[in-house]
């Protein structure tokens, strides 16, 4: 057997043990069937490789049940299925997290701050979103999609009045789904890629340490944050 093929089994061995060991150890389960099953779960990205990881399947089983002769193996991996069963094991024994790659200073804002000054700061620091709290206590983030949204509501009685106004006016009241997620510091990115792409609506997904509202922000990530993911 060459040393590519060796590389290729020790790798899918290694992947094959660590989804018996999110399963629970099951019997009598094959490698394909504990693909589709953990395909359906968030915090791996079997999902993402589900297609690869069933033809990776057919290609360990020709290695392994598929012999000419002594030694001899009708099917021998290419460089390229290679690095992708390495890169794939990585992403699955060591998924990246959230953090540090996400992580930035995020200013929160009280629902008291007048309107005219969160616009002077869209305006001087072209802020895009804005973490509304109550004292500490976490409302609702405001992003130039609910911006544009009131100014339209409020252009339809005439005039745009700012003065009086705060941030707690620009919080929809609509019972409309939420915008945004919290997650914890070491939540795998695979699981915010699948967030994503299970919500639409989701603009924004925040990071405090345990994933609590509340808690101090440690990063924001938006849809094009994960294109270069």
């Amino acid at each position: 057997m060459g040393s590519q093929a060796l590389t290729f089994l020790t790798s899918f061995n290694r992947i094959e043990k660590r989804f018996k060991e999110e399963l629970g150890s099951p019997k009598n389960m094959g490698f394909t069937q504990m693909v589709r099953r953990l395909s359906h779960r968030n915090d791996l990205p079997v999902k993402k490789y589900e297609g690869d990881l069933l033809q990776i399947a057919q290609l360990r089983n020709a290695i392994v049940h598929e012999h000419i002769g002594e030694g001899f193996i009708i099917a021998e991996p290419n460089q390229w299925i290679l690095h992708r069963i390495l890169m794939i094991e990585e992403e699955l024994l060591k998924p990246e997290h959230v953090l540090p790659r996400f992580g930035k200073k995020v200013t929160g804002f009280e629902k008291t701050l007048p309107l005219t000054e969160l616009f002077k700061i869209v305006a001087q620091k072209r802020y895009s979103q804005f973490p509304i709290y109550d004292k500490g206590h976490f409302l609702s983030l405001i992003t130039l999609r609910e911006i544009g949204y009131w100014t339209a509501k409020e252009s339809q009685s005439g005039e745009i009045v700012l003065t009086g106004k705060t941030a707690n006016d620009l919080i929809l009241k609509d019972g409309k789904t939420t915008n945004y997620e919290f997650v914890a510091a070491d939540c795998p990115i695979a699981q915010v890629e699948q967030m994503f792409k299970q919500n639409a609506t989701l603009e924004s997904i925040l990071i405090t340490k345990n994933g609590h509202p509340n808690g101090s922000l440690l990063g924001i990530i938006r849809p094009k944050d994960m294109i270069n993911i």
